[in-house]
């Protein structure tokens, strides 16, 4: 009698479908590594981004105006020559200032007047730049480059050049008040420039690439912030 020895072996349909699924991998792969690639190049906008944001965060630290910027005193609110005359310096009947706005308690720290009595008024819109002491938000203006690296080697190296420009210009502090519904709108146009002082300042920062990037990291990127003439205000301590 004859007898048949069974042998482990590869069915040719498993055969198939293995040879199938590898060709479907080896066609994935150029797109999966342009999709690794790109999402470098995203890291790397990500991280401009990033130091743009906090530049921005850093200046709205600063104080508001350099006449403004005496560590030794409580910020004062400015004068300007905005139009709003709300945001102006209230009087009393007898003509004389009150030393704040309408609608500002008397136990508020935010006043135009100074401990010594003065009132000072904003750096004229022309006159805004930096001064080379960098105490107050428009002595940041101007253009810092930056190196971003990313991670590979040889032709797959990742570097961009970015510079960041930082502009501060007064803006229209105009509002829309709506008596009836007791609202007020104001929407900051960061387009225009004021040429005269307001109560509003725009800060701008723009974040450019050099020619040398590659075309997905070639994007003009900007932020926009704005800061109030507010002025200064500290903390109330009570014993008890």
């Amino acid at each position: 009698m004859n007898k048949k020895q069974l042998r482990p072996a590869i069915a040719m349909i498993e055969l198939i479908f293995a040879i199938v699924i590898m060709g479907i991998i080896l066609m994935s792969a150029p797109m999966l590594i342009s999709t690794a690639a790109k999402s470098g190049y995203v890291a790397i906008q990500q991280e401009a981004i990033n130091e743009a944001a906090s530049r921005v965060n850093m200046i709205m630290g600063y104080h508001w105006d350099e006449n403004s910027a005496d560590e030794t005193v409580l910020d004062p609110i400015l004068q300007t020559a905005s139009p709003v005359t709300d945001l102006a310096e209230a009087t009393y009947l007898d003509g004389n200032g009150t030393g704040r706005r309408v609608g500002t308690p008397l136990e508020s720290y935010r006043s135009f007047i100074r401990p010594d009595g003065s009132r000072l008024t904003a750096t004229a819109a022309a006159g805004l730049g930096n001064d080379g002491l960098e105490n107050d938000m428009d002595d940041f203006i101007g253009t810092i480059g930056l190196n971003l690296a990313g991670t590979g080697t040889g032709t797959n190296y990742i570097e961009k050049n970015v510079t960041i420009d930082t502009a501060v210009f007064y803006i229209s502090d105009t509002t829309a008040y709506n008596p009836a519904g007791n609202t007020i709108n104001f929407n900051a146009d960061f387009t225009q420039e004021s040429l005269t002082t307001t109560n509003i300042k725009r800060i701008s920062t723009t974040l450019t690439s050099d020619a040398a990037s590659p075309d997905e990291l070639d994007k003009i990127i900007i932020l926009h912030a704005f800061s109030c003439n507010i002025g200064g205000y500290k903390l109330e301590e009570r014993d008890f």
